[in-house]
């Protein structure tokens, strides 16, 4: 049996292009053209099975895919669990699973109860745990209260007085003076070190002013990235190479340092990526998101049926929520909107403008009693009894 050339095979391939798509197409010549010895009639028949395979995946016209797919991610929710848990065994890092995060991702928060971000890093930092240290210490934020034991006030000398922890100095890679020149950028009086403890004197403020100055200063930025609050350094054993964890997402500042890896850089902070990356990139991260979220629990759902409810989410370009702040609250008809949440207030709102329902969708017909406009719903048929009556033959109208 005359085995295929590669060039003889995607002609065969091709000869079927108006029957699936080119993506399938290339999939299956990129496949096949790894595999020894193809004859035609080998390559036919995979072609059949792929085309038939692909003809029964393909959604009925008029089939209801919303609400198929609310039932497909609704009725495994009602499955998940309502804990936090540790994260991918990185157990100082606490993050929010479970029903609770997907309704965080479906909902569109613009604040995620714990956002936290895997930072991977370029040669040589990858490699080297010293210089993937370096980069944690670049994004970890070290404010003056994280890297002090005490700090005081002295309302006798009108003083604020900070003691230095050395250890937690030489682990951010801090020294006094970059400490002194901080706090004297707020001029607010004299700063000074004395025995290793930093002293501001501040005899011109009042006691008021002084006690505002203490809480400055302790929340006062020294080194790292704003909201990242903790990062973890370990060893990806697979990729071999080291990873960074953080608890806290700051995707704009974080992308800016030396050493990250820009192309592989994760945040679970969803309005961070479509403030950073588009809304491509967003449609992509709501996908992946609640993809893990539901195989995190075990649950198995169709990926179409999340591509769904991403589409919607970011169809005009903005990320909406599904809600009646959101896409549910923004439909056409009146009575699909007060059939949804706070009846009375749309009814009223849509009396006083003088809108009119065209009863183009479901629920709207649902609750008039018409077939709605799905399925069988979505076909008219004419009959003809053979005269109209005018009595013309059918042949003559």
């Amino acid at each position: 049996m005359p085995k295929l050339s590669k060039d003889q095979l995607f002609e065969l391939i091709n000869e079927r292009e108006d029957r699936f798509p080119k993506s399938i197409r290339l999939d299956i010549f990129r496949k096949l053209s790894e595999l020894p010895n193809l004859s035609n009639k080998t390559v036919s028949k995979i072609l059949d099975s792929v085309e038939d395979a692909y003809l029964r995946s393909l959604v009925e016209p008029g089939e209801a895919i919303g609400t198929v797919a609310a039932q497909s991610i609704g009725e495994p929710g009602t499955q998940m669990t309502l804990k936090t848990f540790h994260y991918a065994g990185v157990a100082e890092l606490n993050v929010t699973l479970g029903l609770p995060r997907l309704i965080e991702i479906l909902d569109a928060r613009k604040n995620p109860a714990s956002p936290f971000m895997t930072v991977y890093l370029e040669e040589p930092y990858a490699k080297e745990k010293e210089k993937a240290q370096e980069v944690q210490r670049r994004i970890e934020l070290s404010t003056i209260e994280s890297i002090s034991d005490d700090i005081t006030v002295d309302l006798a000398l009108m003083q604020i007085k900070i003691s230095l922890n050395d250890v937690l100095m030489k682990d951010k890679g801090l020294k006094p003076e970059l400490i002194i020149e901080k706090l004297s950028k707020l001029k607010k009086g004299e700063v000074y070190n004395k025995n290793n403890d930093i002293i501001i004197d501040s005899k011109d403020l009042t006691i008021d002013d002084i006690y505002k100055l203490n809480e400055k200063i302790r929340d006062l930025k020294l080194k790292g990235v704003k909201g990242i609050t903790r990062v973890i350094i370990s060893k990806d054993q697979e990729l071999d190479e080291w990873v960074l964890f953080t608890a806290g997402s700051n995707l704009p500042d974080v992308l800016s340092i030396p050493g990250v890896d820009p192309t592989r850089i994760k945040t679970n902070h969803i309005q961070e990526i479509r403030d950073t990356l588009g809304i491509e990139a967003t449609r992509q991260a709501i996908i992946d998101e609640a993809t893990a979220v539901l195989q995190d629990q075990g649950l198995d759902v169709d990926i179409r049926h999340i591509m769904l409810v991403a589409d919607i989410m970011t169809q005009d370009g903005n990320l909406r929520q599904i809600g009646r702040h959101g896409i549910s609250g923004e439909k056409e008809s009146v009575l699909a909107r007060a059939s949804f949440e706070v009846t009375v207030k749309h009814l009223l709102n849509s009396a006083a403008r003088g809108e009119r329902d065209k009863l183009r969708g479901i629920t709207e017909n649902v609750i008039i009693g018409q077939i709605i406009p799905l399925g069988t719903g979505t076909v008219d048929l004419i009959m003809w009894s053979g005269y109209q009556r005018n009595n013309k033959s059918i042949k003559d109208v």
